[in-house]
């Protein structure tokens, strides 16, 4: 059977794809998991990121380099997760860092009667508005060593980014939180 040149390069693609896959797939998935403790959650996460990969080859669109890539939207896929799932994920931080307040500890009790529930609700939602406002790559860093508890190494390798590079960008993020959160600070304060 005569094979054309855009067969071949379908065959060779597929190759590619799957060596890629079999490669990644250890280091991915030990990623995914340090971050995400629900394992058919990891699981599909890493599925969600090698389908991911295959449809941009398939729409033709071949990746540079191809673990960063793999990296960046699993991380992506994380947040995602993260952002559906806040609630428990701010009472159970993935930090794990004995010492220094969490985002928990700095939030009224749920428990504490409707008037602390109410004042919790209000300041998640400010500071989910407050994320959402910061440009991508300060809210990314932000996230992932405040919220996911990654270190600035950890992010630099992922990303390929200088540590100092890491830290400029989230003092600015703290910066701007600061500013956009301080009115609530301010008039729960008061209380």
């Amino acid at each position: 059977m005569n094979q054309t040149p855009t067969n071949w390069t379908i065959i060779e693609q597929d190759q590619l794809i799957s060596q890629t896959m079999e490669r990644e797939q250890p280091r991915l998935r030990s990623f995914i998991r340090k971050h995400v403790t629900d394992t058919g959650e990891a699981e599909d996460i890493l599925q969600d990121v090698f389908y991911e990969l295959l449809e941009t080859y398939r729409l033709m669109k071949p990746v540079e380099h191809v673990t960063a890539w793999l990296f960046r939207v699993a991380r992506n896929r994380i947040i995602d997760v993260f952002r559906r799932n806040k609630p428990s994920s701010l009472s159970n931080p993935a930090s794990g860092e004995e010492g220094g307040d969490t985002l928990e500890d700095l939030l009224p009790s749920a428990d504490a009667g409707p008037e602390a529930a109410y004042a919790r609700s209000l300041l998640l939602d400010a500071l989910e508005e407050a994320l959402e406002e910061l440009p991508e790559a300060q809210r990314e860093v932000f996230v992932a060593h405040e919220l996911m508890g990654q270190s600035f190494k950890d992010i630099a390798a992922e990303t390929g980014l200088s540590v100092n590079t890491l830290l400029s960008r989230k003092h600015y993020a703290v910066l701007h939180l600061r500013q956009s959160l301080q009115s609530i600070y301010q008039n729960y304060a008061k209380k």
